[in-house]
């Protein structure tokens, strides 16, 4: 393995994210063959298969699942020692990619705008998507950290907790359990609209429904906390999502939250980093921002969305 090189890690982890010589080929500017020659000869080195077809699918092996995680380690140490090179020359201003799962998208950049008016002139990135795919890019090393409610546990990662984020049900304003305080219980047989699988929103809600016995008459699964919304609003359900999801529909009556015994449930925002990742000393500054400030920005930017929503309706009367 000592004699591998740079260009065959490439091409090995290419190959392994789009399962296809072809397409990686197409990414990296290289010949098919040229492609194949590559993995054959780190299959040479390792003496072990990297790939096994299947009709007409390709898949990693045991070997290859296992040198895919060192290569994008190796690959990811290569990436941030360019980026710290190119913040030295003065070519990038060193701020953080910054990754975030949909729910966070109501303050994410409230926080970001908050962090930058002390940093002008840093480049800063935001990407907004479901959990699975943050967790991946915190893996391949496109983004330098993650914010998220809970840290992955199949990866090493460094996690602090930096904010209260609590979960409520949520219902359409007329529905019967509405105005007073019930037991979970009083959920069961209610149709639950969910988000799809692997949310961490519906790990959590299908967590505390297993611990008290609740069966859902029915499930809907939606892709996105806005169609969750919409969908209750029109009377299809209920749903379990992010306090910080909802603030205006309930500031404005489209939405009611269930008084449930034992919620809020509590959880927390954790700002989230690849161990072994070397942030540059901006990146280190917004962690340390996010911890010593988060919990009241992100107040701060639920309270400005319901205070602004109100202030249009009262222009518009």
């Amino acid at each position: 393995m000592r004699r591998t090189t740079l260009r065959q890690m490439q091409v090995f982890d290419a190959v392994a994210r789009h399962m296809s010589f072809s397409h990686a080929s197409r990414e990296l500017h290289l010949t098919q063959p040229a492609v194949s020659l590559q993995i054959k000869q780190l299959e040479g080195l390792t003496s072990l298969p990297l790939f096994e077809q299947v009709g007409r699918k390709l898949f990693l092996t045991d070997a290859g699942e296992t040198l895919l995680g060192h290569t994008r380690a190796i690959l990811g140490a290569v990436a941030d020692a360019e980026e710290a090179m190119a913040a030295l020359r003065g070519q990038r201003a060193g701020g953080p990619r910054v990754g975030v799962v949909s729910t966070a998208k109501y303050f994410a950049p409230h926080l970001l705008s908050a962090f930058g008016a002390g940093f002008p002139g840093v480049d800063l990135s935001l990407a907004v998507a479901n959990r699975g795919r943050i967790i991946a890019d915190l893996a391949e090393n496109r983004i330098d950290l993650a914010v998220m409610g809970r840290p992955p546990e199949d990866m090493k990662v460094e996690a602090s907790a930096f904010a209260p984020h609590p979960h409520v049900f949520i219902a359409p304003p007329t529905h019967k359990l509405l105005g007073r305080k019930i037991p979970i219980e009083d959920l069961n047989g209610e149709t639950f609209l969910m988000r799809e699988q692997g949310s961490g929103t519906r790990l959590l809600m299908e967590r505390l429904m297993a611990e008290h016995g609740i069966t859902a008459g029915r499930v809907m699964e939606m892709a996105s906390n806005e169609t969750i919304k919409q969908a209750v609003m029109a009377g299809m359900g209920i749903s379990f999502l992010s306090r910080h999801t909802i603030g205006l529909e309930v500031s404005v009556g489209r939405l009611a939250i269930l008084q449930v015994k034992d919620t809020p449930v509590r959880r927390d925002w954790f700002v989230v980093v690849r161990q072994g990742k070397k942030l540059l000393p901006v990146g280190e500054a917004f962690v340390a921002f996010l911890r010593d400030h988060g919990a009241r920005l992100i107040e701060d930017a639920t309270r400005a969305q319901v205070h602004r929503r109100r202030r249009v309706s009262s222009d518009k009367v």
